[in-house]
């Protein structure tokens, strides 16, 4: 039996390197540029004489849109193997994670694939973003009203 010591030396001789300042390079210059693109449809929809509210839900909605439609064609994935967290933290990492097991488990149903199982990645995160929101809010509502 193998020894946590030699385990863990064993471990880090195998493990290849992991190059992490390329990786955030990337990261960062990917989820820049998809956060530019959104800048950039606020932007045009705001040129288009669409109110600065209606052209920040239209800029999210393509951005959905866009994420989706990469996922869908398998290229979400592809850019994401290089981009790291910059795929992750944008709108469309979100959108990539409802559509990708909808996807998957689409020979399943719509019921018992997609219905099912869009939520799966996405749906804990929705949950506790639901529940810590309300948390929050029944603190700054009691705190609100404490005599000052």
């Amino acid at each position: 039996m193998m020894s946590n010591k030699e385990y863990s030396r064993l471990l880090k001789e195998k493990s290849p390197k992991s190059p992490v300042l390329k990786d955030c390079i990337f990261a960062f210059l990917i989820g820049g540029f998809i956060c530019t693109l959104g800048e950039a449809f606020t932007s045009l929809y705001t040129y288009l004489k669409i109110s600065e509210d209606d052209a920040k839900t239209l800029t999210s909605v393509t951005l959905v849109f866009i994420g989706v439609l990469l996922t869908v064609f398998g290229l979400y994935d592809r850019i994401a193997k290089y981009a790291g967290a910059g795929t992750l933290v944008p709108i469309t990492g979100f959108a990539n994670s409802v559509a990708s097991p909808a996807i998957e488990f689409k020979f399943e149903g719509f019921v018992l694939g997609v219905g099912a199982k869009m939520f799966t990645i996405a749906g804990p995160v929705i949950v506790y973003g639901v529940t810590a929101s309300v948390v929050y809010g029944l603190i700054y509502y009691l705190f609100s009203y404490l005599p000052k």
